[in-house]
């Protein structure tokens, strides 16, 4: 990325920032996945009990291996070793300090929007875990709700959805989204979080570079 566009991509930051401030969010801009990394330790406490959900932004930015190799009580669905240790995680997350998860989608006002298949992490992100945190990149930067809203289904889910070799859905064959009844549908369930109810509890780091999906 050159100097031109990371200039850019900080004045678009600081804007966001004062957006989600302005609707009760925490929020930081990090130039870099290694400034993530600093700040988390810097939010997150040790000993702090952490999870997350589904999100390829938390590995890509080197943040669940520094939380997994520090000094913190950390629950990854990856290590479970049967599905009922995975239900269990599951539900840990509703009593843990910090839950992590990403967006599939920003608007510039400063709204959050995701869509869940099975709707754990979208349940985890409403309520339960004290803090919540998401690792944005900037291209998941939309111009206003309804264009977060169209990436959000025609981007990040059918993108997600090329994960799923088992699956059959309308999307996983030609990479559209068809507002699909399928079974096998990973969009059930959809969020907005257009405030943090209570104040503070949800942090948003936007980080400047293209992250997941």
């Amino acid at each position: 990325m050159n100097e031109i566009e990371k200039l850019r991509n900080k004045r678009m930051g600081e804007k966001l920032i004062k957006n989600f401030s302005r609707r009760m969010f925490d929020a930081y801009y990090c130039e870099s996945s290694t400034d993530v990394q600093t700040l988390i330790k810097k939010i997150v406490p040790e000993q702090s009990t952490i999870t997350w959900g589904g999100s390829s932004s938390i590995f890509e930015t080197g943040v669940a291996q520094i939380l997994k190799d520090g000094n913190y009580q950390v629950f990854d669905r990856a290590d479970a070793k049967n599905a009922d240790e995975k239900m269990a995680i599951y539900r840990k997350a509703f009593s843990c300090d910090y839950y992590l998860a990403s967006a599939n989608a920003i608007s510039e006002d400063g709204q959050i929007i995701n869509i869940d298949g099975n709707g754990n992490r979208i349940a985890a992100i409403t309520w339960g875990p004290r803090h919540v945190i998401f690792i944005v990149g900037i291209n998941k930067v939309c111009k206003d709700i309804d264009s977060a809203m169209k990436r959000a289904r025609n981007t990040a889910a059918p993108v997600n959805m090329t994960r799923f070799e088992n699956l059959d859905t309308p999307c996983h064959k030609d990479g559209l989204c068809h507002d699909c009844l399928s079974p096998d549908s990973i969009c059930n369930y959809f969020s907005v979080i257009r405030r943090s109810q209570p104040a503070h509890r949800h942090i948003v780091i936007l980080v400047g570079e293209n992250l997941g999906y």
